[in-house]
C-alpha cells in the first residue's frame, strides 16, 4: 500500500503513554478477554455487553485473587479510569521505531477511510461523522467498558471510537500468518465499517434485535453484522485502488480468511460449533470483503437477507 507521504488523520487519540501494561494484556487481560466475550482476530464490541452479573462476580473474584480491590476494578468496568489500578501513576511508555511507524500507518489508513466514506455518504445525501481512533497499550477504558489487547481491535458505538492496541498487528503476523500492510488496513477498515453501520442505523437496530433473542439467534445476527462490516471494508478498498500495490488485496483476503470463526475454533479446540459463530466462516468473510471490493456498490451489501 502506497501510504507514505499521504495525509494522516487528526482524529487519533494516543493513550499509549497512559495505558496500563504493554502488549498482550498479560494474565488478567487473557482471563477477562473470555469473560467479556471477545474473540481472537479482532472482535467488535458492537453490543457493549460485559457478560452479565455472573461474569461481573467472576471478574471481581479474579481481581481479588490478583490483589486488586474488586470494587475498584468493577467500577473500572463501568468506564472508570483504569490508571487507578496502578495507584494513579502513569507508566512511562516509549514505543519502538517499528511501532511508531505502525501508528503513523494506521493514522493514514484512517484518513483514507474518512475521504472515502465522506464521499460515499455525500453521494447518498447524508453526512459522514468521523470516528476517533484510540491507540493504547495493554488496557484502557472505553464507552463500552474495559478495553484490553487480548480482545483485539473493536468499535464502541457508545462513544463512536475505535480501540486498537498496535501489538495486535504483530500477533496477526506471527499467530494468524496474516501479515502485510493491507491486511492491517483491512482490520481497521472493518472496524470503520461498524461505524458506518452505526451512522446508517443498522447497528442499533440489529443489536436491539439481539437483545431480545436467544443465544443462537443473537449469534446469527452478530455474524450478519460482522459480514456487512467486511463488505464495507471491501467498499473502501474499491475506492482506494489507486494506492494499492500488487498483492494487497490478496493480503486482505488472507486476513479475512484467517479470522473466520471456523478456522479459529478449529485451531483452538480441534472442532467447530456453528451455532456459536459470531463473525462468520473464513469463506464468508473472504467472499463478503471481495464482493465489496469487486462491486463498490453499497446496495449489494445487505447481509441480513434470508
Amino acid at each position: 500500500m502506497q501510504w507514505k507521504g499521504r495525509r494522516a488523520s487528526s482524529n487519533v487519540e494516543d493513550r499509549r503513554s497512559s495505558s496500563g501494561g504493554s502488549g498482550g494484556g498479560g494474565m488478567l487481560g487473557s482471563l477477562l478477554g473470555g469473560l467479556l466475550g471477545g474473540s481472537s482476530g479482532g472482535s467488535s464490541k458492537t453490543g457493549c455487553g460485559t457478560g452479565g452479573i455472573i461474569g461481573l462476580i467472576i471478574m471481581g473474584l479474579i481481581a481479588w485473587k490478583l490483589g486488586i480491590d474488586p470494587m475498584q476494578f468493577l467500577g473500572m468496568m463501568g468506564g472508570g479510569d483504569l490508571s487507578s489500578l496502578t495507584g494513579g501513576q502513569e507508566q512511562e511508555y516509549v514505543p519502538s521505531e517499528e511501532e511508531q511507524e505502525m501508528a503513523e500507518f494506521v493514522s493514514v489508513v484512517l484518513a483514507e477511510t474518512e475521504d472515502v466514506w465522506t464521499q460515499v455518504f455525500t453521494n447518498m445525501g447524508k453526512t459522514y461523522r468521523k470516528p476517533v481512533l484510540v491507540l493504547y497499550s495493554g488496557y484502557t477504558s472505553s464507552g463500552c467498558g474495559a478495553a484490553q489487547s487480548s480482545t483485539g481491535p473493536f468499535y464502541c458505538p457508545t462513544d463512536e471510537k475505535i480501540y486498537v492496541d498496535l501489538s495486535f498487528f504483530k500477533e496477526m503476523e506471527t499467530q494468524f500468518r496474516a501479515g502485510g500492510d493491507f491486511a492491517y488496513a483491512y482490520v481497521l477498515a472493518h472496524e470503520v465499517g461498524h461505524h458506518v453501520q452505526k451512522l446508517l442505523g443498522t447497528l442499533d437496530r440489529e443489536n436491539s434485535l439481539r437483545a431480545k433473542s436467544d443465544e443462537k439467534t443473537s449469534n446469527a445476527i452478530s455474524v450478519k453484522i460482522e459480514l456487512q462490516a467486511d463488505f464495507y471494508a471491501g467498499i473502501w478498498a474499491y475506492y482506494t485502488k489507486k494506492i494499492l500495490d500488487e498483492g494487497d488485496i490478496d493480503e486482505a483476503l488472507n486476513a479475512a480468511e484467517a479470522v473466520g470463526d471456523d478456522r479459529l475454533q478449529k485451531q483452538a479446540q480441534g472442532y467447530v460449533v456453528p451455532d456459536s459463530f459470531t463473525h462468520g466462516t473464513s469463506t464468508q468473510r473472504r467472499e463478503w470483503f471481495y464482493k465489496g471490493y469487486r462491486t463498490g456498490d453499497m446496495n449489494q451489501g445487505n447481509t441480513f437477507n434470508p
